[in-house]
């Protein structure tokens, strides 16, 4: 009588894997498994023109700077290596990074996992910026000891930050109510910085309170107001040429 084969079953490979993997049950990691991000990024960061140059002396000298500006000027990325550089420097003790959690002309439904793990995309750009400043390893030690705290913009009222520098990220998806309470947690010692295009709000028309915040704080002391144009982006030369058709 002839054998009967078998027929093995193997488990059918699946291209569809979780966004944290493993994270969820071994404690989150913001930077996820991306080895390139352990590499510390030290360079001095330079300014590319005259605003981001202006910019730079802005954060300097203002406890509070507003950077207005079309996508791809630097104004976060230039704003996070500031925060970084008075960290080190011991001008601050902690850096407060936020933004809101709003989605960009499409609806994401309900995330999988915890706070965190829920935040993690529209958080994550202040992840890789600050990454490249830091190296994935220091940034991990400086979230678990609390220098650098990364919350969503609900995470902020009642608060008082002292001794921090503190960074409202898109602040152009904040309504005018936001924008006044995030306004009112500076405290003593702390440099806040706004960054943000009016024209590129994720907000309903009218809704959005950063140029209305921006004109009335306009001229105050210890505030500057700083506007980039499509000269300063430093991004690949096609998104400026876009920019001024669309």
């Amino acid at each position: 009588m002839a054998k009967r084969s078998r027929q093995v079953q193997t488990k059918p490979i699946s291209n569809v894997h979780p966004l944290y993997g493993h994270h969820a049950a071994q404690g989150w990691d913001p930077l996820g498994d991306d080895p390139q991000r352990d590499q510390s990024y030290v360079k001095k960061v330079r300014p590319q023109g005259e605003n981001q140059q202006a910019l730079l002396d802005a954060f300097e000298d203002s406890n509070l700077t507003l950077a207005l500006g079309p996508a791809g000027t630097g104004k976060t990325y230039l704003a996070i290596a500031a925060a970084v550089e008075a960290l080190d420097e011991g001008r601050v003790g902690r850096i407060v990074l936020s933004r809101p959690a709003v989605e960009a002309g499409e609806s994401l439904g309900f995330l999988p996992g915890d706070m965190q793990e829920k935040l993690a995309p529209y958080l994550r750009p202040l992840y890789d910026a600050l990454s490249d400043r830091m190296g994935g390893k220091r940034l991990r030690a400086a979230i678990a000891d609390g220098s650098i705290e990364i919350a969503p913009i609900a995470f902020m009222r009642g608060r008082t930050l002292n001794n921090a520098f503190v960074v409202i990220d898109e602040a152009q998806n904040c309504t005018y109510g936001q924008l006044k309470m995030l306004l009112t947690r500076l405290g003593w010692h702390s440099t806040m910085v706004l960054t943000g295009d009016p024209d590129q709000s994720d907000l309903l028309p009218g809704i959005s309170g950063l140029s209305q915040i921006a004109d009335r704080l306009n001229g105050l002391p210890d505030v500057a107001v700083v506007q980039l144009t499509d000269r300063d982006i430093v991004r690949h030369p096609l998104v400026a040429s876009m920019l001024t058709v669309l």
